[in-house]
C-alpha cells in the first residue's frame, strides 16, 4: 500500500465530501418526487414538491457527471469523438 502524505490525505477527504453532498442532494430529490407521487406532502403544493425534487435530482447528477467527465478528460480516457 502506498503511503499518503498528510496534506494529500486532507485533500482527498475534502474531495469525497464534495462528491457525497451532490449525491445526497440527488437522493433527496428522488425522495421528494416519490413522496409527491404517493401524496406525502412536505411543500405547500405537490407539484411544487415534484419540481423541487426534479431540480435537486438533476443538479446533483449533473454535478457528479461533470466531475467524472472532467476527470476522464484530464486523464485522457475519453474517446476521440468526445474531445
Amino acid at each position: 500500500m502506498r503511503k499518503v502524505q498528510k496534506g494529500r490525505l486532507d485533500l482527498r477527504v475534502i474531495a469525497w465530501f464534495i462528491l457525497i453532498l451532490p449525491g445526497i442532494l440527488a437522493g433527496v430529490g428522488i425522495k421528494w418526487m416519490r413522496d409527491a407521487f404517493f401524496d406525502q406532502q412536505y411543500f405547500p403544493y405537490l407539484w411544487m414538491q415534484f419540481i423541487a425534487g426534479l431540480l435537486a435530482f438533476a443538479l446533483g447528477m449533473l454535478f457528479i457527471g461533470g466531475f467524472i467527465y472532467y476527470r476522464e478528460r484530464k486523464k485522457q480516457h475519453l474517446q476521440q469523438k468526445n474531445k
